[in-house]
């Protein structure tokens, strides 16, 4: 019963690591892809940009989708492939200090 809940701890350990590796982009700048093909996403896909930045080595593009809804997504740099997507509330991105671009 011991082995179990070492393993199970283990197990557990190991997937929380697994998520938080996946929450940042780990690739050569060399590999990435310019804001300028961030850009041209957004306006293919109808998104009316507000503000392109980098978030734990990803792109973070804050904006508008078609409907006029704000969105906060989360790009692979290389690939510009979704990450993550949500709702984007604050209003007050301009006063961020960690501002990159």
């Amino acid at each position: 019963m011991k082995s179990l809940v070492t393993v199970l701890t283990l197990a557990s350990l190991l997937s929380a690591t697994a998520l938080q590796a996946e929450e940042r982009c780990s690739v050569a700048m060399t590999d990435w892809q310019p804001r300028e093909a961030v850009a041209k996403l957004a306006a293919d896909q109808g998104w009316t940009l507000r503000r392109i930045r980098i978030d734990d080595g990803c792109y973070l593009v804050l904006g508008t989708d078609a409907q006029g809804r704000k969105f906060e997504i989360k790009l692979h740099p290389a690939t510009l492939a979704i990450i993550e997507r949500g709702h984007h509330e604050r209003d007050d991105e301009d006063q961020d200090p960690h501002k990159d671009d």
